[in-house]
């Protein structure tokens, strides 16, 4: 069965590769290279389990695991082979442009420098983790496509979404089980990450509640990676169902609320936060003040039902959860209050490869690791830190002045869905090491690039100065 499994993905994979690299090398369409991306990180890991199953081979598995960086690195160098006069080609940097190539820039010093216990190979493995997001980042700014072709981004998210959740209704009816129980996802872990199985279900403790009650991921990584990716499905499918004529906006009702459904079975508290702050966003973002009041009622109405209804034991998770008391919380109290320590004795940071959860990141070394920002701001100090921050503030603050400006339908509902993300994020962010959850991050990082070239376009009112690209 692993072997069917295993020939079957390593059959759809190469196919999307190869047609995605001939579109590239040979009709120039570089940017062609994010809808490989959507279509393969949803299921990365999953697919590399799968691999390793029915091989054996940590060496078959390197070859699907660096695709996601050839595919982007190959779009890179066409991208440079098909521009005539690349020497001439006209720089136009915004705000978000200065922030990312400073914080990249940064993080190159820090690797050559000779800072911290982490070998030179864990730190380039590291910088190559920060490099990637800035190179689809870069991507996304020059990128020119079509509506037709911004659709397509679209069909893929809305796919992921509805396909999401699918898996976790058959894994939570039918099956009975995680997916990641039959496909080898535990073996995968010991053998090529050196994680052993751990939690009742044996793969990790993130896949079960403190009530070992199931946390499913479907066919994501993790249920954490599981519930901030839905969030980019939810925004998708709402801004398409608020733009579109009401005879046809139905089927992104079921985007919603199947994206909803896949946040339930993710049992993340942190996502089920950042819905909220995503919804109060998307009111201010549409004036829709009796949306914030419907979000307080809602919240409200879940108080008295904690308080007056709710089993004991859902009463003290929710009242653990508030209070810190929950060892999960104080699991990340703990992480952060040692970040800010290491941060406070060392403000310009201990070098890479010593915060995180990244596997280039040893036991041993690693300070901190469960808040996005507090990792920066431990290997690159408190510049690297508000670098990361400004640079996610200012591409939120652009993709918003691309919505109210643009007067292209698609290139608003992109813009949307970008800055709503990166705003969704935020709580994540604050719990994990999310930068990792590679189809969210870096989709949303290729969205925020696009956006600062629409936005680019606006300010300049001419697109003169920018060559179309588009083949």
């Amino acid at each position: 069965m692993a072997l069917i499994f295993f020939i079957g993905i390593a059959l759809a994979v190469g196919a999307g590769f190869l047609w995605v690299v001939q579109e590239m090398i040979f009709r120039g369409r570089w940017s062609y290279f994010i809808f490989f991306l959507a279509a393969f990180l949803p299921f990365y890991i999953t697919s590399l389990s799968i691999v390793y199953l029915a091989t054996q081979s940590a060496e078959v598995v390197g070859m699907f695991q660096i695709l996601k960086e050839v595919i982007v690195l190959v779009a890179i160098l066409v991208f440079l082979f098909y521009q005539k006069g690349i020497f001439d080609y006209p720089f136009r940097l915004q705000s978000t442009d200065w922030m990312m190539l400073a914080f990249l820039s940064l993080g190159f010093l820090y690797l050559l420098l000779p800072l911290g216990e982490a070998s030179f190979i864990n730190k380039a493995l590291y910088y190559k983790s920060m490099l990637i997001p800035g190179l689809v980042y870069f991507l996304g700014r020059n990128t020119r496509f079509s509506k037709l072709e911004i659709g397509w981004i679209f069909k893929i998210i809305f796919a992921v979404a509805i396909g999401a959740f699918l898996v976790n209704c058959m894994e939570s009816f039918l099956l009975g089980a995680h997916l990641q129980q039959l496909t080898g996802y535990a073996l995968y872990n010991q053998a090529i990450n050196d994680i052993d199985p751990s939690g009742n279900f044996g793969l990790t403790w993130t896949f079960e509640t403190q009530a070992v009650t199931k946390r499913l991921a479907s066919f994501f990584s993790d249920p954490l990676e599981l519930a901030s990716s839905v969030l980019m499905g939810f925004a998708a499918g709402l801004i398409w169902f608020l733009t579109s004529k009401k005879e046809y906006n139905w089927p992104y009702l079921l985007v919603m609320a199947c994206s909803l459904g896949s946040l339930v079975f993710s049992a993340s508290r942190a996502a089920f936060g950042a819905f909220f702050i995503m919804i109060f966003f998307v009111a201010l973002v549409f004036k829709l003040y009796k949306l914030i009041g419907a979000g307080f009622l809602v919240l409200v109405c879940f108080g008295v039902y904690v308080i007056g209804f709710a089993s004991d034991d859902f009463y003290f998770f929710v009242l653990d959860t508030i209070t810190f008391e929950n060892s999960s919380s104080l699991g990340h109290v703990v992480e952060w209050l040692l970040a800010l320590d290491s941060m406070v004795a060392n403000p310009l940071g201990i070098g890479l490869a010593m915060s995180g959860n990244a596997g280039s990141v040893t036991d041993e070394l690693r300070v901190g690791g469960e808040n996005q920002f507090l990792i920066y701001g431990v290997q690159l100090g408190w510049l690297g830190m508000m670098l990361y921050i400004l640079t996610m503030a200012t591409g939120v603050v652009l993709s918003l002045r691309v919505f109210y400006q643009t007067e292209n339908t698609m290139t608003a509902r992109l813009a949307f869905v970008g800055a709503v993300t990166k705003v969704g994020l935020l709580l994540p962010l604050f719990t994990a090491n999310a930068e990792m959850y590679t189809y969210v991050a870096w989709l949303s990082w290729w969205m925020i690039g696009y956006n600062v070239k629409e936005y680019s376009f606006i300010k300049n009112t001419t697109n003169q100065i920018f060559p179309d690209f588009r083949q």
